[in-house]
């Protein structure tokens, strides 16, 4: 099962099996103060222990020009692209989106969503990913347990990401 949810800013993640619950992921992208300012591209997905993505979450990128040129630099999400995101047939309902300005996001997935009701128990990762023209790359990963069974968890990026935290709430 493969999907992509995008996430450039901070976004919140919360994994809950019963009806009516949700995963939470709030992703922080930095206002930075550079002369030629992107909007970065960002790819969240889940991982296994394995390091195997299990579920794309989200896709950002330039989804305005013409001819779908903006899909031109998805290959600049390296890890994202080599795992998973050369196989994707891009727009993809429900991750595919635009990039975002500065500031928190949130991304919220309900635990019916075909993305999450398959995944068996265990440990996993959300790893998130974003690259900017003119700019850096960066890589954050969040570990997290399916279905939750514990407090939030959060890591922070260096430079091009913020804090990246995943919650559950039933």
């Amino acid at each position: 099962m493969r999907s992509l949810l995008p996430a450039l800013a901070v976004v919140g993640l919360t994994v809950a099996p019963a009806a009516g619950a949700e995963l939470r992921v709030s992703i922080e992208l930095p206002q930075l103060s550079v002369a030629e300012y992107h909007r970065p591209y960002l790819a969240a997905w889940l991982e296994n222990r394995r390091q195997e993505p299990v579920a794309s979450l989200s896709v950002w990128y330039d989804t305005r020009m013409r001819n779908e040129h903006g899909q031109r630099w998805l290959k600049d999400l390296r890890q994202w692209w080599r795992r998973t995101g050369n196989a994707m047939t891009l727009p993809a309902d429900g991750v595919s989106g635009a990039t975002r300005a500065p500031g928190r996001h949130q991304l919220v997935i309900d635990a019916a969503n075909p993305r999450l009701a398959a995944l068996p128990p265990g440990e996993y990762s959300l790893v998130v990913e974003v690259a900017r023209e003119a700019g850096g790359r960066e890589m954050v990963r969040v570990p997290l347990q399916w279905p939750p069974t514990g407090p939030a968890t959060s890591a922070s990026g260096s430079s091009e990401l913020g804090v990246v935290a995943v919650s559950s709430r039933p």
